[in-house]
């Protein structure tokens, strides 16, 4: 496109045939026109401090938000793929009352590195600043990192995040003009949710989080109550662990049937009409279930463990996050058992998820096997590290290429059913590097940064891989293989967990999973197939064509399974149970 002023104005006056669009885009270049000078750089935004919240200094990231959707804020249309909005980011240290923060060519940017390559143009314009607090972790490292405020880690629905309306702006990175723009709007509280006769909610202060991360730390569980809780008193109850991300309640339960007045949504993914009242349709199916006559009466419960990284913990314990598996395993679920009734002992645990959800369960299952009976892994997040996606990162040198004698290929990061590419993993990293340096993003690829990686000198999570260039760090991935490769665990340590674990893993997996999760599916299989003395008595399978969130029923659509999760794998584990406890146990009594 050519830069020269006057064409660039015919161009973006010629595309924005809306009267009010055309007046505010002159308008905003008569009022730009008197800045223009020579002393001033190219495009840039400048944020002056929001004084109307506060004056206190504050921390964070400033991300200005570009897009050209006239419906959704900028700040909800960040995305992997060619559908996403721009994101430009920059630190914030120490910002004090008086002081303007500036975002210009320098920043770094997804889709667009820098903002001398945006296309000029008429665009809708939104900034965020992303609050940081200040912990003195137990370890001696001092980091700046957001607190999960209710939200689940969000940037874009943190409560106390500051933002400004969005607004139509004509853009020309070759136009040496700046945009003021003002931080308006706070994000207000989440309210929690209320009891009610089946779901009841717990918090509880961790000891162990509180002392690593030297400030309160607390961990929570929406509780789903067996029919007939209160008519039977002296039942004590099987727990059934439901992992996954940040529950805002116990999902996937409905009292009422679908209401008959709501406006049928359109489901991009699944390409159906509906699909909202499909989902309330299956939750008050489950909640007759549920309720009936044949259904085992256990507890369920979903629990929340964001961390200042992410929307959880992963339920395991790691240098950068701190002891979270002990705490739930320890503190939070012998609350819950006490609290409700729960049986107490690990024969009568048991837990089940997808995603991150499928990875937390088998890795609980593994590194607290006399904790839990079973577990019940759907489309598991990376579970040996020769596959993570698609790269091996103990042979690979760069994660974003295959490289030859000539040329590099991209890799892809994420697809649909038919294998069509909709996100390269470098475009996956590059968007998190312009939404937080330093794993701060709070999304996938740092998150299991935050997880496997042992602390950097910084207090941060040390690399896998440089996220600019790609380049993998061995000495990282070494760390990563025996502390958190589940399939090198489970086949180094296969004589001490033989006898803990045989008949207690369950894997299923869509054979075109998203994003390439059935690759690392197969090589733990392959080693699962070796192992013997016991022999695991395993079961691993895989559905022809099924996509992310598959939970093992080859007779029903992706959409629907993906739904059914509690009431799959509650009875198949009622069922298994019987062949899986210790001699004695009481087997009838919650069977009522």
């Amino acid at each position: 496109m050519s830069k020269h002023p006057r064409v660039l104005k015919s161009i973006i006056l010629a595309e924005n045939t809306d009267p009010m669009r055309r007046f505010v885009y002159l308008f905003s270049l008569l009022v730009c026109g008197f800045f223009q000078t020579g002393l001033l750089a190219q495009l840039r935004f400048e944020i002056p401090y929001p004084s109307t919240f506060g004056n206190n200094p504050m921390d964070g990231r400033i991300l200005v938000l570009i897009s050209k959707d006239s419906t959704l804020e900028p700040r909800f249309a960040i995305a992997d793929g060619y559908k996403t909005a721009q994101v430009t980011g920059v630190d914030v240290e120490n910002w004090k009352p008086g002081q303007t923060i500036t975002v210009d060519e320098k920043a770094f940017g997804y889709p667009v590195e820098s903002l001398t390559q945006l296309p000029a143009g008429f665009y809708r314009v939104q900034v965020l600043f992303h609050k940081y607090e200040t912990f003195k972790r137990a370890d001696g490292h001092t980091v700046k990192l957001p607190m999960d405020r209710g939200e689940g880690q969000h940037w874009n629905l943190a409560p106390g995040n500051l933002y400004s309306e969005p607004k139509w702006l004509g853009l020309d990175p070759a136009g040496k003009t700046k945009h003021v723009i003002a931080l308006q709007k706070e994000i207000p509280p989440i309210k929690p949710p209320e009891d009610t006769k089946y779901i009841k909610h717990i918090r509880i202060q961790s000891k162990l989080l509180t002392e690593f991360w030297g400030r309160p730390m607390y961990l929570g569980a929406h509780v789903l109550l067996p029919e007939g809780f209160d008519e039977h008193p002296d039942v004590k109850y099987p727990l059934a662990i439901f992992h996954g991300h940040f529950p805002a309640d116990f999902g996937g339960f409905r009292t009422e049937p679908p209401d008959p007045n709501l406006k049928p949504d359109y489901s991009e993914r699944f390409k159906i009409s509906g699909y909202n009242k499909i989902v309330q349709e299956e939750e008050y199916a489950f909640y007759k279930q549920w309720t009936g006559p044949n259904f085992p009466r256990v507890l369920a419960i979903e629990i929340q463990h964001p961390t200042p990284y992410y929307d959880d913990s992963y339920a395991v314990n790691s240098a950068n996050n701190g002891p979270y598996g002990d705490a739930i395993v320890y503190e939070l679920i012998p609350e819950i058992e006490k609290r409700f009734r729960g049986i107490g002992e690990g024969w009568a645990r048991f837990m089940y998820g997808g995603s991150t959800g499928g990875w937390e369960v088998l890795a609980a299952q593994l590194f607290y096997p006399d904790q839990f009976n079973g577990c019940y892994s759907a489309c598991p997040d990376p579970v040996d590290f020769r596959a993570y996606t698609v790269v091996d990162i103990y042979k690979d040198k760069n994660a974003y290429y295959e490289e030859g004698s000539f040329t590099k290929t991209l890799r892809p990061g994420v697809r649909n059913y038919l294998g069509h590419i909709s996100a390269t993993l470098k475009d996956c990293n590059y968007k998190e590097l312009a939404l937080g340096t330093n794993s701060r993003s709070g999304d996938q690829w740092d998150v299991w940064e935050s997880v496997f990686s042992p602390t950097g000198t910084n207090g941060y999570p040390k690399p896998i891989w440089n996220k600019y260039t790609g380049v993998i760090d061995t000495s990282v991935a070494r760390h990563w293989r025996d502390n958190y490769d589940l399939s090198h665990i489970l086949e180094r340590d296969w004589n001490r967990l033989g006898e803990k674990l045989r008949g207690k893993i369950r894997i299923y997996c869509g054979d075109m999973d998203n994003f390439y999760l059935n690759n690392a599916v197969y090589l733990i299989e392959e080693r699962i197939k070796k192992l013997d003395n016991p022999k695991p008595e395993a079961i691993v399978a895989y559905g022809d064509r099924f996509e992310h969130c598959w939970n093992g029923d080859p007779n029903l659509p992706n959409y629907i399974t993906r739904l059914r999760y509690h009431s799959m794998f509650i009875t198949q584990w009622a069922e298994e149970v019987k062949n899986r406890s210790p001699k004695g146990v009481d087997l009838e009594s919650w069977r009522y």
